[in-house]
């Protein structure tokens, strides 16, 4: 693995928190290797979202409030679950089928604990929902919502069991479409957001009546 890939694992994995600071020198010593390949290690995860680069203060960890987690989950389950439902209302069946395709990849790759592969293919299989549905003004929406930093830390959280449920969210939704019934892919899109939601944040603990 290339440093790069080392230390979006570190970070993916919790070693290093969100809004901890990242001088060069300790990840550099963590990892084994000289100050520049961490530099530019920062430099592409900052591109990916991940990491912060500040004037004269080196990088930190990106951190996301608690309430903007929330939102942006909630939002996304309300906008990609009616997404979810235009396209089993217009997918044709080899769009439906190509669909499957790719959910059944995501799977496989998903139970080899890949997980470049797997946040390529969720990807490839929410934005070809998208498409199906055929409308610019969802895909604009969604296009705001989906945050690559939030999605790499939620299936960085996943354990076997949550990543074997959101394989599974993807096979159901795909055979939703293919099955022409909007009902049943909307509502397993918004279970499957919001599971990731329950995986990256916890319990979702109500205030108790005054």
């Amino acid at each position: 693995m290339s440093a790069v890939d080392d230390l979006r694992s570190l970070i993916l994995g919790g070693q290093y928190a969100p809004g901890d600071r990242l001088a060069e020198v300790e990840p550099a010593e963590v990892l084994g290797v000289s100050r520049t390949p961490v530099r530019e290690a920062l430099r592409r995860l900052a591109a990916e979202g991940l990491v912060e680069l500040i004037a004269n203060k080196g990088a930190r960890v990106v951190e996301y409030p608690r309430d903007d987690l929330e939102s942006i989950f909630e939002l996304r389950a309300r906008i990609e679950g009616l997404a979810a439902r235009q396209a089993a209302l217009a997918a044709a069946p080899e769009d439906a089928d190509r669909l499957h395709a790719v959910a059944v990849e995501l799977r496989e790759h998903a139970g080899r604990d890949d997980l470049d592969a797997v946040y390529r293919l969720n990807a490839d299989f929410h934005q070809g929902l998208v498409r199906l549905g055929g409308s610019a003004l969802l895909a604009q929406q969604i296009s705001m919502l989906v945050h690559s930093p939030v999605l790499l830390r939620a299936y960085g959280s996943f354990d076997k069991e949550a990543m074997d449920r959101s394989a599974g969210h993807h096979l159901e939704i795909a055979a939703a479409v293919r099955a022409g019934d909007p009902d049943w892919a909307e509502a397993v899109m918004r279970a499957h957001l919001f599971s990731a939601r329950a995986s990256l944040l916890g319990p979702r603990h109500q205030e108790s009546e005054p």
